[in-house]
């Protein structure tokens, strides 16, 4: 099967409801505000002036977001609708990023910039195949003393909603819909992979990161699952048997030579 294609006519049809939802906001973004979230404003702290490098960045919201705040970026995305989006929006704010649509393991292996940091976040693993082949191309990309950061929803979430938790050669197929408000319940076919926090780690060290920080998190910023409540200052939570189920974990790795 053709993932690529798959999951790239997916996104692509995907971003053309997301631009015009509420829940991208898109005039509010153009007029300042940032789509970043404390999680990951905290964990990567000051970006001016350095490299980073977005994988999986969507139309580049997020990515443009570390631009005005002053780093020097790059945002790869598999949909070309995405990317044209991003490279719109970009124009717009007369910012002076960089956007590449690709699959990221092909951007993997033509790319030849070295980066200070490479980022990306929430709902990006599950349409990876080969998490070994993702942690190479981030170790790749990475300049001597770079740094990795990933904020990603967690996998006990999905064994909670009824699905794999461990990893799996062959991918998920299934008809879904979109997460924004505005989705008027057209589908797409889309493939995706789970993957355990085991697996995650793994292939990171394995690839000759150093994890320096690893942390789970019971709230998310994001309304996208069902049965999530809202606890004022924190974000969105699941009761689970009277316990908070962990939404998030973030991680802070290390490129040491």
């Amino acid at each position: 099967m053709d993932y690529l294609k798959l999951n790239k006519k997916a996104w692509d049809k995907r971003t053309k409801v997301h631009v015009s939802s509420k829940f991208y906001d898109i005039e509010a973004f153009k007029a300042g505000k940032s789509s970043l979230n404390e999680i990951e404003l905290t964990q990567l702290g000051n970006v001016a002036g350095k490299k980073l490098l977005h994988l999986q960045c969507h139309f580049g919201q997020d990515t443009l977001s570390w631009a005005r705040l002053g780093a020097i970026v790059t945002g790869v995305d598999l949909s070309t609708e995405a990317i044209d989006e991003a490279k719109r929006l970009n124009s717009a704010l007369g910012l002076n990023a960089t956007f590449v649509a690709d699959d990221i393991y092909e951007f993997g292996r033509k790319n030849k910039e070295s980066f200070n940091i490479v980022f990306t976040s929430y709902g990006v693993l599950c349409w990876l195949p080969d998490l070994n082949l993702w942690a190479k191309t981030i170790y790749s990309a990475l300049v001597a003393g770079g740094e990795f950061h990933m904020v990603e929803f967690h996998p006990f979430h999905d064994l909670v909603a009824g699905e794999s938790y461990f990893p799996q050669a062959e991918p998920d197929i299934e008809d879904e819909g979109t997460y924004t408000e505005n989705c008027d319940g057209t589908k797409s076919t889309m493939a995706t992979w789970p993957h355990s926090l085991s697996e995650v780690i793994n292939a990171l060290v394995s690839a000759g990161l150093s994890i320096e920080y690893f942390q789970e998190h019971p709230y998310s910023p994001y309304n996208c699952f069902d049965n999530l409540k809202y606890v004022s200052g924190q974000g969105y939570q699941m009761i689970l048997k009277g316990q908070q189920v962990p939404l998030l974990y973030s991680i802070k790795a290390r490129k040491n030579n």
